[in-house]
C-alpha cells in the first residue's frame, strides 16, 4: 500500500503476504482431507484455527486498505461520487473473478462447487463498505455486533438458499469456500477501524524500523503485493503438485 510520499506502507503488503503463506498451508491440508487422504476431520481439529487467522489478518487488511485508499482520494480532492464509483468498480471486480470460480468449481467438482466464497464476500463487501468509511471508530462496534449475530447464526439451519451469501445457511449446505457477510463483513468493518486508529490521513501514525530491505521481507511483501493472482491459482497449482506426487487421485 502506497503512502503520502510515493512509496509503500510496507507492512501492510508484508502482513497480506503472511496471510497468503498461511492460506497456502492450510489448503494444502484442506485438500489432503477433501480428498480423504487425511483421516481426521480439519474443521474439527485446532487447523481450523490456523485457517481463521490467516483469513482474519486478510479482511483487516481488506478494511485498513478500504480506509487509505478513502482517505488518499479525500486528499487528492475526489468526490464521494468518485470514491463510491472507484470501491464499485473494483468490488464488481473481485466478485466477478468469484463467480469464474463458481463456474469452474462447477464443472469439477459439482456438488460442493462455491457459491458464495472468499472473493464473492470480499468483492461484494468492498461496495457495500462504504458507507462506513466516514463512520471511524464506531465500525469497530458495528463490527463486534456484525460477528456476534454471525456467529449465533451458526447455530441454526435455514431454508432459506437465496440467502445462504447473508448467513443463513441451509440445513446439510456444503462447499468447499464459503464466508457470508454474517459474521465475516465484521471483521472488515473493524479493519476500517484500525485503518483510521494507525494511518489517519493517509500517514502512518507509529514508528517502525523499514524493514522492507531485507530478503524475507521482500519475498513477504510480493506476495502481498500479488495477493489476488496467488489466490486464483495457488489451488489448481496444490492440486497438480499433490496429483504428480501420488498423494491424492481424482
Amino acid at each position: 500500500m502506497i503512502n503520502n510520499t510515493g512509496r509503500r506502507f510496507w507492512e501492510i503488503d508484508f502482513f497480506r503476504g503472511l496471510a497468503i503463506i498461511i492460506m497456502i498451508f492450510f489448503h494444502v491440508f484442506y485438500a489432503l482431507y477433501y480428498f480423504d487422504v487425511l483421516t481426521f476431520n480439519i474443521f474439527k481439529s485446532t487447523w481450523i484455527y490456523l485457517a481463521i487467522s490467516g483469513f482474519s489478518i486478510f479482511f483487516i487488511l481488506v478494511g485498513i486498505s478500504l480506509t487509505l485508499s478513502y482517505s488518499k482520494n479525500i486528499i487528492n480532492h475526489k468526490s464521494k461520487s468518485q470514491i463510491f464509483y472507484h470501491n464499485l468498480r473494483r468490488g464488481l471486480m473481485i466478485f466477478c473473478w468469484g463467480l469464474l470460480i463458481t463456474v469452474i468449481t462447477w464443472f469439477f467438482i459439482r456438488e460442493d462447487y462455491v457459491i458464495f466464497g472468499v472473493l464473492h464476500f470480499i468483492g461484494i463487501s468492498i461496495i457495500i463498505a462504504y458507507p462506513f468509511l466516514r463512520l471511524k471508530y464506531w465500525n469497530i462496534l458495528f463490527g463486534i455486533i456484525i460477528i456476534l449475530i454471525g456467529l449465533s447464526l451458526r447455530a441454526f439451519s435455514f431454508d432459506l438458499p437465496w440467502l445462504l451469501w447473508l448467513g443463513f445457511r441451509p440445513h446439510n449446505f456444503f462447499t468447499v469456500d464459503y464466508f457470508p457477510l454474517l459474521p465475516h463483513f465484521g471483521i472488515i468493518l473493524i479493519g476500517i477501524a484500525l485503518g483510521n486508529i494507525f494511518y489517519e490521513n493517509y500517514r502512518r501514525n507509529y514508528s517502525i524500523p523499514d524493514l522492507s530491505k531485507y530478503l524475507g521481507m521482500k519475498f513477504f511483501c510480493f506476495l502481498g503485493r500479488h495477493s489476488l493472482v496467488i489466490y486464483l491459482l495457488h489451488q489448481p497449482i496444490l492440486i497438480l503438485i499433490l496429483i504428480s506426487l501420488g498423494i491424492i487421485n481424482i
